[in-house]
């Protein structure tokens, strides 16, 4: 198997050759390397998506390197596809979205082609038309072919040329959607909750306070109950607290978020007091 050997710098060698089995030796090596492309990373930001923002932006800045510093360059094929992680089996292989020929990319500062690429997280959702939710991954990954022909991407080209962050090569990049809440999440809320010896909380409940308005849920009586409440789409401020009872041993519960997964979860013994900044939570899908 050929090694990928891409010349990043010009680099001016004398090599003194004394003999016919030198000459050989020299000869094998050379015919062990073939010259590919590299697609440096120039600059990426606003990787993970946020999931409560469906304009949240992810950004890329590549730039091509070939043996003729991007002269050899004829295209570059841009791919998406789409990893459901949150069980749903919503995945999507990948597809090609884009195609650019070597006329359409720019010249960086470096004097080679560049590219970037721009996409939100809502674009990203319609382009593939997917529903996303919190943990499921984009993927984008970049392939250029040469004017001989041959291509390079991940599955061959080199991931990292000499160290570094700045010759990161990788060809494909994951975008992680990740929810990072900008106040209240809106939407329907289920709580379960469970008493191991079975004659109710005995005083406890998880006290959930909306705009100032507090509410409790508990088991009055028996060894289990389920409650449903929602917050508005207008809510400013959202609390969610443990108050305890006399028997706290006795107490576990589990808290179910808009998106239908388990947000947080305690007990026996729970924390008592205000467990907001402890949920997981995620919006719906849009």
């Amino acid at each position: 198997m050929k090694k990928v050997c891409v010349f990043i710098l010009a680099l001016s060698t004398t090599f003194f050759i004394s003999c016919e089995a030198d000459d050989k030796v020299v000869d094998q090596v050379l015919s062990d390397y073939t010259v590919g492309a590299v697609l440096r990373t120039r600059n990426q930001e606003g990787n993970p998506f946020n999931a409560f923002v469906p304009g949240s932006v992810w950004t890329v800045t590549v730039e091509e390197q070939d043996a003729e510093f991007g002269g050899l360059l004829q295209s570059i094929q841009l791919y998406a596809s789409f990893t459901d992680n949150s069980g749903g089996g919503n995945s999507v292989a990948e597809q090609l979205i884009q195609t650019y020929m070597a006329g359409d990319l720019a010249t960086g500062s470096r004097g080679l082609p560049e590219l970037t690429f721009t996409t939100t997280l809502e674009e990203s959702g319609n382009l593939l038309g997917v529903n996303y939710k919190g943990a499921d991954v984009f993927s984008y990954r970049f392939e250029v072919t040469l004017s001989d022909g041959s291509t390079w991407s991940n599955l061959n080209g080199n991931g990292n040329v000499l160290g570094g962050s700045y010759f990161n090569s990788p060809y494909k990049y994951d975008i992680g959607v990740a929810c990072f809440p900008t106040g209240p999440v809106a939407g329907d809320y289920t709580l379960d909750m469970q008493d191991s010896f079975g004659d109710g909380w005995n005083g406890a409940s998880v006290r959930v306070t909306v705009d100032g308005v507090a509410t409790d849920y508990t088991i009055a009586a028996g060894a289990s109950a389920t409650a449903s409440f929602s917050i508005p789409d207008n809510t400013t401020t959202a609390t969610f607290e443990y108050v305890s009872g006399d028997w706290d041993s006795e107490v576990t519960y589990q808290l179910y978020g808009p998106d239908g997964n388990l947000a947080y979860s305690d007990g026996p013994n729970p924390f008592i007091g205000d467990f907001t900044s402890e949920l997981s939570l995620c919006p719906p899908s849009p």
